[in-house]
């Protein structure tokens, strides 16, 4: 399809300093007298006369006739039942419990309570929230329309609201001030009494809270709780997305305590395997703290012998536990810039349960005996106690093993046999990952720097062999666990990862087509995706067809089925080599040694989780966590690339176009880990066409194009600090 579009100049036009947008007014899709009746019944079994009804909302007498009106409107479409002069709410309006999503666009997306994973969301207009925000648990009725392709739904009550604090910027009046939320997905201004302002200055980032949601004819209504500061600097912005995500800054005093409390094991008693002895190291990154695996690899006869150590939390961390409560609830630690939210209190994940060298710890090992071609023989899991030799950084390793360095080498000696078969291993199990169609996505991570802060460089994280070696083992140990867990029957979190939309393989291969890649013509399946990546690696348009492949592909997520993995072709895996960043691990230790229990037939069974919790819940309790962990990185690394700009306008750069719309380019900056958009507004000269199946965009008169993919020069228009919005235009070329 090629869809014309078109460009309208809005003269007067003024560029607001530092993208911070004026107030809004009042409360956006407050209800109309009709929702509120509805919203009304929809909590009442009892019957009202019309004058309770006008009670109950707190109506004016001069509303009585509008208000009769509106009942009987409502008996009239079987909305409302009539019970002599009383009203009751409709048998026929079937309710569900949903939690509303909006879009910075002013609708929203409805998740029902118990839907399934595959079911899509409910589309709500702008009309149909009445007065619901973002996060809200409501009841919604489904209409009979349908929406894009989604059904649609109405808000017919706000069961709670989900947003009681937020951060803001407070521009100040004469009556005081207005809050303007830093979330873009609130629709609303909160307006702050001289009283409760707490003498904050114009333009200054606020924490506040919501004493009124307001109605119809009110605005929301809050206090200031604190005043952050300057909202230009990185702490403050980093603040606002804790905040707004509802991360936690610290651990409640019980936890602390309970921590604190905790006595190290360093004895290796008759449970444990004695390892102290195998040449363990950990291999993290130069500025990681917590160690939560090391690895050791030794040559046999048949092949190999792979150790895998992870940290015992189990040992420490108890069901129902204080720790683990937090825990749970946190389900994953969160790693921002020069941060860490830990899931565990410092005393373990950086103490107690760190695998730090020349120290005991207790450990749960995975012993994988695999032969010279890197395929399993057989596996063996005790708990055990280690000690780790040496402390390695990545880049050491890879000066080690893959560059020769000869002063590295000397510096460890007696490690060199280890760490040289340990490559050999990790080649040989690469090589049978891909044999079977595991894809290699080669998605660059961001490695923001901040000096004294300021952001100084977003850059891509730059990964090397040694990376993809502890890469190699983890994997390994995961796969392991899984098949053992699963062939003996064990409940567990699996970490499953389903085939992908047909519709969206469809659109892939479209834009892949359009970008010039030889498709393969086989049955879609893994080792098809793995075979489209090898094809792309090393062009220029690599980085988007990998992001492309991977909007293809479904979310990865927990579940107590083992549905398989299909990124990596396994037929079993789950998560088991982090327990201290990641709760599902932690699961995955505790179920592992109820099987070396039943298996030994020493001592009886633990519990798995505390009292009242189940798997099914866990999983999506523990999914649920681990996407707010990746939107909390999103939305930081979105912040600090509008603060990295903000004094570059007129800057150009050098970009790729990562998407193509009917109204304007996607691009990511090739020398900086930075997107952005180009909107159509900005492309002069010409009028484009969007050609959606070639992915491009093409002038009618000079028959410009601009496609998929595409390296192009643009230039640094704008910086909205509010939406978090980088605007460029295109540097055109004589």
């Amino acid at each position: 399809m090629t869809k014309k579009t078109t460009r309208r100049h809005r003269p007067g036009r003024k560029t607001r300093k530092h993208g911070i947008r004026p107030g809004r007014q009042g409360f956006a899709n407050a209800p109309s007298l009709a929702d509120r009746i509805l919203f009304l019944f929809s909590g009442k079994k009892n019957p009202l006369s019309t004058t309770g009804v006008m009670k109950e909302l707190d109506l004016p007498g001069g509303a009585r006739k509008a208000v009769n009106t509106t009942l009987h409107a409502l008996v009239k479409d079987k909305k409302l039942r009539r019970r002599n002069k009383k009203f009751l709410g409709s048998s026929q309006d079937e309710l569900f419990t949903a939690t509303v999503a909006l879009t910075s666009r002013g609708f929203g997306f409805a998740t029902v309570e118990g839907q399934q994973a595959d079911e899509k969301d409910l589309f709500i207009s702008r009309d149909n929230l009445n007065g619901a925000s973002h996060g809200d648990t409501v009841l919604i009725r489904i209409l009979k329309r349908a929406a894009r392709g989604r059904k649609e739904a109405q808000v017919a009550r706000i069961v709670k609201r989900a947003i009681s604090t937020l951060c803001g910027i407070f521009i100040a009046d004469k009556k005081g001030g207005h809050l303007m939320p830093d979330n873009p997905k609130l629709p609303f201004m909160v307006f702050i009494p001289a009283s409760k302002c707490k003498n904050a200055k114009s333009g200054t980032a606020v924490l506040a809270r919501i004493t009124s949601y307001g109605d119809r004819d009110s605005e929301p209504t809050g206090e200031i709780l604190e005043i952050l500061g300057d909202p230009l600097t990185v702490a403050v912005q980093l603040r606002m997305a804790m905040e707004q995500l509802s991360l936690p800054r610290s651990f409640p005093d019980e936890v602390s305590r309970e921590a604190q409390r905790l006595q190290p094991l360093t004895s290796c008693d008759n449970d444990r395997k004695d390892l102290r002895s195998v040449p363990h190291v950990t291999i993290d990154g130069a500025t990681a703290k917590d160690f939560d695996d090391a690895v050791a690899v030794e040559k046999t006869s048949m092949g190999f012998r792979l150790y895998v150590s992870i940290a015992d939390v189990s040992h420490y961390v108890q069901p129902g536990s204080a720790i683990d409560n937090e825990a749970y609830r946190r389900g994953t630690s969160v790693y921002l810039p020069d941060l860490v939210l830990p899931m565990l209190p410092e005393r373990l994940s950086n103490n107690l349960c760190s695998l730090v060298p020349h120290e005991d710890r207790p450990a749960f090992t995975a012993i994988l005996d695999f032969d010279k071609s890197g395929k399993q023989l057989g596996a063996e899991y005790c708990r055990s106690m280690i000690t780790s030799h040496t402390r390695f950084t990545y880049d050491t390793v890879h000066q080690i093993l893959f560059l020769n360095n000869k002063d590295e080498q000397k510096k460890h000696t007696e490690l060199l046999p280890m760490l040289s078969a340990a490559k050999q291993l990790s080649s040989r199990l690469r090589k049978q990952r891909e044999k079977r169609g595991s894809l290699g996505f080669t998605i660059p991570e961001p490695f923001i720097t901040l000096d004294d802060d300021k952001v100084t460089s977003i850059s891509h994280c730059r990964r090397n062999e040694a990376h993809l070696l502890i890469e190699d083992f983890m994997l390994a140990a995961n796969e392991a666990v899984a098949e053992t867990l699963a062939r003996a029957h064990e409940d567990v979190l699996f970490r499953i990862h389903e085939k992908p939309d047909p519709a969206k393989v469809t659109t892939f291969t479209e834009a892949a087509a359009a970008m010039g890649l030889q498709l393969p013509k086989t049955e879609i399946s893994p080792a098809w995706f793995a075979r489209v990546l090898d094809e792309a690696r090393g062009k220029p348009a690599e980085y988007v067809v990998n992001n492309l492949l991977l909007r293809t592909m479904q979310r990865a997520r927990y579940s107590p089925e083992n549905l398989g993995h299909f990124g990596l072709a396994a037929q079993y895996y789950l998560h088991f080599t982090s327990p201290i960043r990641r709760y599902p691990d932690l699961i995955a230790h505790r179920v592992l040694h109820n099987f070396l229990i039943k298996k030994t037939k020493k001592g009886s069974p633990h519990p798995v989780l505390a009292k009242g919790e189940n798997l099914t819940l866990a999983a999506v309790h523990l999914s649920a966590r681990e996407r707010v962990a990746v939107d909390a990185e999103r939305d930081v690394q979105a912040r600090l690339s509008c603060l990295f700009l903000l004094d570059r306008l007129g800057e150009e750069f050098d970009a790729v176009v990562s998407g193509v719309t009917s109204f304007g380019l996607f691009v990511e900056l090739t020398r900086l880990f930075i997107s952005g958009a180009v909107p159509m507004r900005s492309m002069k000269g010409d009028y484009y066409l969007f050609d959606s199946r070639a992915h491009r965009l093409v002038g009618e008169r000079t028959n410009r194009i601009y496609q998929l993919g595409q390296t192009v020069r643009i230039l640094l228009e704008h910086v909205d600090m509010q939406a978090k919005r980088i605007t460029f235009s295109l540097v055109q070329e004589d």
